[in-house]
């Protein structure tokens, strides 16, 4: 499958997401959730999406709500995205912001001992 292609489709299943988490998910563990990249095999047979919460605390209690809605999300998404089969969806905690603060931190840090 083309590059192309598989990330026109995770841009796609980024934005639905994002939209059915904010819209039509009534648990209140998936408040303040933001998908942050889709990551789909060449396949299409499964999709790693990532996410970040606001309340680091709430990790746990976000990525199970996240699992026990994913056939919900992936039943909804039938109807808005255009592939052919859903991809199963694996819902993991997305390091990246954190690490990117730390090393903020730490460069913000090293600037001031420069003074």
């Amino acid at each position: 499958m083309s590059n192309i292609k598989t990330e026109r489709i995770s841009d796609a299943l980024i934005e639905q997401i994002s939209y059915i988490l904010a819209t039509e998910v009534k648990n209140s563990n998936i408040k303040f959730v933001t998908i942050t990249d889709v990551r789909v095999s060449a396949d299409l047979s499964y999709a790693k999406v990532y996410f970040t919460v606001l309340d680091e605390s709430k990790i746990d209690k976000t990525k199970e709500a996240l699992l026990e809605a994913s056939g919900f999300i992936r039943h909804e998404l039938r109807d808005r995205v255009d592939i052919r089969q859903i991809p199963e969806l694996e819902f993991i905690y997305d390091e990246s912001i954190k690490n990117a603060q730390k090393i903020e931190d730490i460069i913000e840090k090293l600037h001031e001992e420069g003074k």
